[in-house]
């Protein structure tokens, strides 16, 4: 038999469709969302520990976002409205970026998981929430972070862009039991708003 030399590798593709459950009591309907993951991305297409905490808060929160208009930070959302079968609008947005489509937005809750963690794009996240705030009054900026320095950060971040601290809890402090067994981390919920 002839050797051709060592086999080339194969490429697996990782990409994968994770399912995450909501509402454990009996009383309430028992929700769930599929979610694209691919290990070979970037950042963006993996579940983080922030995502499940995010995601756990505003099913507990639900009725706080019924019928109001939410901004997810991150990308690849058109993608899971698309596999969960849901109507949104979905547009691209950009930190630090003052598109004409940026000045039509008026949400009233901005939703970013896990976005405090590359310390160069920190200034172009909160120009951005900040400016989103201002163009909507009452509006709330609320983000989970795996606070891997102290809260020290962020607070400063909040004074620089003239921003508040409305609510701070401990990631884990809401979560069902069996959610938090399978998570780590010093993870925070913050609430945040215009200093004004």
């Amino acid at each position: 038999m002839e050797d051709d030399g060592p086999d080339e590798p194969v490429q697996h593709h990782m990409t994968t469709i994770s399912q995450h459950n909501f509402g454990v009591d009996s009383d309430e309907p028992d929700f769930s969302i599929s979610i694209i993951e691919n290990m070979k991305e970037d950042y963006g297409l993996f579940v983080w520990p922030c995502s499940i905490i995010l995601a756990e808060y505003v099913w507990q929160q639900r009725l706080r976002f019924s019928g109001a208009t939410v901004v997810e930070v991150l990308g690849n959302m058109r993608r899971v409205c698309d596999l969960n079968k849901l109507k949104c609008n979905v547009m691209g947005l950009t930190w630090g970026v003052w598109d004409s489509s940026i000045f039509s937005l008026q949400p009233k809750i901005i939703l970013g998981a896990d976005v405090l963690y590359e310390s160069s794009a920190f200034d172009d996240l909160f120009a951005t929430v900040t400016f989103l705030l201002q163009n909507s009054p009452g509006s709330i900026f609320i983000t989970t972070y795996h606070n891997r320095s102290g809260h020290h950060l962020i607070e400063f971040l909040m004074v620089k862009w003239g921003l508040k601290c409305m609510k701070l809890l401990d990631g884990f402090s809401f979560l069902p039991s069996y959610k938090a067994s399978v998570l780590s981390g010093n993870i925070q919920l913050v609430e945040i708003g215009l200093n004004s």
